[in-house]
């Protein structure tokens, strides 16, 4: 694998006119918010260990819960910062408020076959060329904010 080129994160989309009642994942863990999420994955996982005082609500399909978070059936989702910006961006009814300030931290990175270090080093070599230099940082705005 290579160096990590794009962080994401858990984070939370909420229900538009709540956004400002959210500012970080304690205000999230109380009794009157309703956090959904969906059954088998980090998800689920994350939303059991972190918010358990929330009313936890599981929901079945992954893709209808924005939806459902946007018509006040739920305050909150759990789910990844590239999903959150995304169905932000397509649903004017819910907002990401923390996503710029996940709870968790990962990267995605380039899979390789291993015993190639020289391939390794010349994609490493590249990345770190693309993010210093500024193309990186453009092909995230343009494809993934």
């Amino acid at each position: 694998m290579s160096d990590g080129y794009l962080t994401f994160g858990k984070t939370i989309l909420v229900t538009k006119n709540k956004a400002g009642q959210f500012k970080e994942l304690n205000d999230v863990n109380q009794p009157t918010v309703r956090v959904m999420y969906n059954p088998g994955g980090t998800n689920e996982k994350f939303a059991k260990e972190m918010t358990p005082k929330a009313q936890l609500m599981m929901h079945e399909h992954n893709a209808e819960i924005p939806g459902l978070v946007g018509k006040g059936k739920a305050d909150v989702m759990i789910t990844e910062t590239m999903e959150a910006r995304r169905y932000a961006k397509d649903n004017p009814k819910v907002a990401a408020p923390l996503v710029d300030k996940p709870f968790t931290e990962n990267h995605f990175g380039v899979l390789m076959k291993q015993g190639y270090p020289k391939l390794e080093a010349a994609v490493n070599d590249w990345m770190k060329t693309i993010k210093g230099n500024g193309t990186m940082a453009k092909w995230e705005d343009l494809y993934i904010k």
